[in-house]
């Protein structure tokens, strides 16, 4: 069945700084609306929302009064400083009228490839979520360098959509969806309505960045739809620069639908099913019943650790007579694990002398 953005449970939504701000006129005050009016309609259905969006650079270089042109790495990151602010002080004024808190997250590549980093990233999402929240998800400029940066939003905004298990992800683009061939260039080209599998001829029509030959950074958004359907996820290409993209791409806009291979709770638990764990939680009977009714494992349950293990780091988990029950990700180091072990989880914060989570392993995190 072809996704339809009414269905979604879980929406994550790529903003390019070219839609948010005009280079002689500043921030797109109306479309920014138009673009709230779409985020509240969207969580009035009980959709969660996270927006992931450029602009920091293009709105700090005006105020700084930095030239046209390439920029320093020096002087981007002094533009996105200066213009992160004013980024997500505008999006907390278009979303406040709707009754939305808005939330501000920066991150890096670093903060997705590492596991301690990725969980605590993860558990911040959730948290916002759950609350309500609408997230503002940039890439940090201000620190990133080269050799720490995703590069582009596209696959910062599809490993954000893995991250929290969204179900959807919308591109609002320049570009109307994904062509058989530069379609400014090429009067035959056809727009495909769904991919259901990225093959090595869809590979070929999306060009080679290298060579300059990509058509409108359609290299960079292929690689978006790999991870994200990979991860249970289905993408949309679609144009955004309308007053209200999101009610059009529902009102059937033309689009590029991916297909997600599958669920992403079921994509999630595979991925975990496949990690060679570090180490091994033996637990008890109580902990085991815990387990198999869908709870988190607390360390009161716990009877042994053993194995050399640091947070996000996959353990096994065997059961009270020692047989194999599945595995998770650590929130704790092996030796936080040992001294918390059979403790309750009020009790953590005077055992390691600083607060943890209640939970050794997520029920997130963990595939029986």
């Amino acid at each position: 069945m072809t996704p339809a953005i009414a269905r979604a449970r879980r929406l994550v939504v790529k903003i390019g700084s070219a839609l948010l701000v005009d280079r002689a006129t500043g921030l797109r005050a109306d479309w920014l609306r138009g673009l709230a009016e779409d985020v509240a309609a969207m969580k009035a259905r009980k959709a969660d929302v996270v927006l992931v969006s450029s602009g920091s650079i293009a709105l700090g270089r005006a105020v700084l009064g930095l030239p046209d042109g390439a920029l320093t790495l020096e002087q981007s990151q002094a533009a996105a400083a200066v213009g992160q602010i004013r980024l997500a002080r505008a999006y907390e004024e278009v979303l406040a009228p709707h009754g939305i808190t808005t939330a501000q997250i920066l991150v890096t590549l670093e903060d997705t490839e590492d596991r301690r980093r990725y969980l605590n990233s993860r558990a911040t999402l959730q948290t916002l979520l759950g609350l309500g929240a609408v997230p503002i998800v940039n890439e940090n400029d201000t620190v990133a360098t080269d050799e720490i940066r995703f590069g582009d939003n596209d696959r910062l905004a599809a490993q954000i959509a893995v991250t929290v298990g969204a179900d959807q992800l919308v591109l609002l683009s320049d570009v109307d969806g994904f062509y058989s061939a530069n379609p400014k260039q090429d009067a035959t080209a056809r727009r495909f309505d769904l991919i259901e599998d990225i093959t090595p001829e869809i590979e070929a029509m999306a060009g080679d960045p290298v060579s300059g030959l990509s058509k409108g950074g359609m290299k960079t958004k292929l690689l978006a739809a790999r991870t994200a359907v990979r991860g249970g996820c289905s993408m949309a290409i679609t144009e955004g620069s309308v007053l209200r993209p999101l009610r059009a791409l529902e009102d059937g806009a033309p689009c590029t639908w991916f297909l997600a291979q599958g669920d992403p709770q079921v994509a999630r638990k595979r991925w975990i099913a496949a990690m060679k764990e570090k180490g091994m939680i033996r637990i008890d009977a109580g902990a085991e019943a815990a387990l198999r009714q869908g709870r988190s494992l607390l360390p009161a349950g716990v009877v042994a650790v053993s194995g050399s293990f640091g947070r996000g780091d996959p353990v096994a988990i065997l059961g009270a007579g020692g047989d194999a029950l599945g595995k998770g990700l650590a929130r704790y180091t092996a030796a936080e694990a040992q001294a918390i072990a059979g403790r309750r989880s009020a009790e953590i914060e005077a055992v390691l002398g600083y607060p943890g989570r209640a939970a050794l392993v997520h029920r997130d995190d963990m595939v029986l």
